[in-house]
Order: C-alpha cells, then structure tokens, then sequence
C-alpha cells in the first residue's frame, strides 16, 4: 500500500479515541519506524503548564502498538501492550511533539519498542519503552 494511503487509514482508524481527543496525527512509516505528532496546548497540560506525562505515555503507546501491528499477520494475530516505562528528559509548554518508534526487538510472542519524542528542534522530551505481547485471535 502507498504510504500516504496507509497514513491517511491509519489517521481515520483513530476517530472517536483517545488518539482523536489528543489531536494525534500519524506522519510517516517506513519498514522499521512509525511516526505520529501531537500539539502541546493546554489539552495536554498538567497544571504547571508543561506538557503531562500521560500525555506523552499515551501519544508513546498509541504510536508503539500501531507500529507493532505491522510486524504480525493481523487476520490471525493481535497486539495487547504489556508495560510502558517513560523517562521525561525536558519539559515543553507548546509547540509540537514528534513521537518515532522503532523496534528494539520482534519476536514471536514478545515485542520491545522505543519511542523518543522529540520538540520541533529535535530535542528530547521523554523516551519510552513499550513491551507488547503477540496473542492468536479468537
């Protein structure tokens, strides 16, 4: 599939979610990395004016179990995230965040994820690892 094509299905597939609540938008993807965005605004702030944490865990998890999805047979497969860590290098009060994950590890029934999201001047803002397990479909 064109990759604008798979963009755009993906960026439909987020109506009525959190992902849609939280104006995250998919950007690009490639064999080995996803990548999405998410504007910092006071929909996502915590109340000192900085971007919350859970803001940046759900973009991380949101982008990470999406990307693992494209390493399974999705007609008989299925992705259940297991943990998420998140370390907050920097704080940010606006602008936009760029989360690209990429694969640490992809096994069959485990998978390991990093998800750096980045500031507009490719600062690091947090980084997080996410660890999904591959179940069969019933």
């Amino acid at each position: 599939m064109e990759k604008e094509t798979l963009l755009e299905k993906l960026n439909n597939s987020t109506k009525n979610t959190l992902m849609e609540t939280l104006d995250i938008v998919y950007t690009d993807i490639d064999t080995d990395y996803l990548v999405a965005t998410m504007p910092v605004n006071s929909k996502v702030h915590q109340p000192a004016g900085l971007l919350h944490g859970g803001a940046s865990v759900a973009l991380a998890e949101s982008v990470g179990s999406t990307a693992a999805h494209f390493s399974i047979d999705i007609e008989k497969q299925e992705i259940r995230g297991l943990e998420i860590t998140a370390n907050h290098i920097r704080g940010i009060r606006e602008g936009l965040v760029k989360a690209i994950a990429k694969p640490i590890h992809k096994g069959r029934t485990t998978q390991l994820w990093e998800v750096r999201i980045v500031d507009e001047q490719e600062k690091l803002i947090s980084i997080c690892k996410l660890t999904v397990i591959v179940l069969a479909k019933k």
